[in-house]
């Protein structure tokens, strides 16, 4: 019987020290040494978004090629949160001497991620509406967007475009947008 009650003893003995440990690695993960966030509490192992460089491709001063403007951005880890922000950045336009090639006004709607390597990207019609039309300028608009996201995101293959949650034929009546691009490398210099 004195075996079991050692048992018993030491299996408390086990529980408090686990208590106690818990309770001293709570008291440390919250602790001040922690980062403190916008409302004051402790947040010291969430998960950030990484600093990343991207290549965003803007048009050239001629409106011929497509060039790179490099940027640091706060990406996350997800496919379509990533492709969403690099998106965003685009639709924002270049910070230096390069041309816009998505037109103003445009909004980004959603993204979805096929399984195979397809991203859906959904703009608001000003994408349409206000593009300055011709085939160049199409084609600029569209490999602008489809080089950004599959140089940048090894998961996308191709690119699809919808118009308010639908399928368009055209940004401006002259490139069928109908099925996904592939990136386009003669489109850069």
């Amino acid at each position: 019987m004195t075996i079991g009650r050692y048992s018993v003893i030491g299996g408390v003995v086990v529980c408090i020290a686990t208590a106690v440990l818990v309770a001293y690695g709570y008291r440390q993960l919250w602790s001040p040494d922690g980062e403190k966030g916008s409302e004051g509490t402790y947040h010291r192992f969430l998960p950030r978004q990484a600093k990343a460089r991207a290549h965003l491709y803007f048009s050239d001063v001629d409106h011929s090629f497509l060039t790179a403007e490099v940027r640091t951005l706060a990406l996350s880890d997800g496919v379509v949160q990533r492709t969403r922000q690099i998106v965003e950045a685009l639709v924002e336009g270049p910070k230096g001497p390069l041309t816009p090639t998505i037109p103003g006004g445009t909004r980004l709607l959603a993204v979805y991620l096929a399984d195979h390597g397809t991203v859906y990207v959904d703009f608001n019609r000003a994408i349409m509406e206000n593009h300055p039309g011709g085939t160049l300028s199409e084609l600029l608009t569209i490999f602008s967007l489809v080089n950004t996201l599959a140089l940048n995101i090894s998961e996308i293959e191709a690119v699809k475009i919808l118009i308010g949650g639908r399928e368009a034929e055209t940004l401006a009546g002259h490139i069928d947008i109908r099925f996904p691009f592939r990136p386009n490398m003669l489109m850069i210099k």
